[in-house]
């Protein structure tokens, strides 16, 4: 039986690479407790020092081995237990290329749209930056979901890691109404349904803590 592990996380509201790790951990079925240290606070980097030596979240703890970054928490989770990724070879390639893409690119859109969970019609300014990314991640999307997703509404059919790294673009499409193609909308719209998100939702509606930084396009 495999022991529990910690997952240091951030706010919830805020902290897209924490909810991508903590998704996958949970859609996998990985035992976990989830350990909070509040972001943009003056004891943030002497709290997390306590968990990793990089000064960010999310971290993994399984015994003596520390895990940091999103996607390496992903892989190793997907390592022990054999799940995570999809089981046909040419699915499970292109599942890594979206991920990897996610993880690496879409710089304009996260900047100009930082995760806020809680938050629903925000606007900001158009850039030709933005609206490229958006493009691109509407077709990533609807090209997943033709070659793979006859078994089921997520991008390859079942859910996997690569929905875990859209999962955050899914929220920053709702809180700032991105126009978007129905296969986008319908996935957004199943996204938002899954349970495990539902749930980090309601904890970040219940956080007291702002970052103003993050309070991009207020009304």
């Amino acid at each position: 039986m495999m022991s529990q592990m910690t997952l240091v996380i951030g706010n919830r509201n805020y902290s897209s690479w924490s909810l991508r790790a903590w998704l996958a951990l949970s859609w996998i079925g990985v035992p976990f407790r989830a350990v909070l240290v509040r972001m943009s606070v003056p004891s943030f980097k002497a709290e997390v020092a306590k968990y990793g030596p990089h000064g960010r979240v999310p971290i993994l703890k399984a015994g003596v081995l520390t895990v940091w970054d999103s996607l390496a928490i992903c892989e190793y989770a997907a390592e022990v237990t054999g799940r995570g990724w999809p089981q046909d070879a040419t699915a499970r390639a292109v599942a890594r290329s979206a991920t990897a893409e996610m993880h690496s690119g879409f710089t304009a859109l996260r900047r100009a749209w930082p995760m806020n969970a809680r938050a629903r019609g925000r606007r900001t300014p158009s850039t030709p930056a933005l609206e490229s990314d958006i493009a691109r991640i509407d077709q990533l999307w609807a090209d997943c979901r033709r070659r793979f997703g006859a078994e089921g509404p997520w991008l390859f059919g079942e859910r996997c890691i690569a929905d875990a790294m859209y999962a955050p673009v899914v929220l920053r499409f709702e809180t700032y109404g991105a126009s978007t193609s129905l296969v986008a909308r319908e996935y957004v719209a199943t996204v938002l349904a899954d349970d495990h998100l539902q749930r980090w939702m309601r904890a970040a509606a219940e956080e007291p803590w702002t970052i103003d930084e993050d309070e991009a396009g207020i009304p």
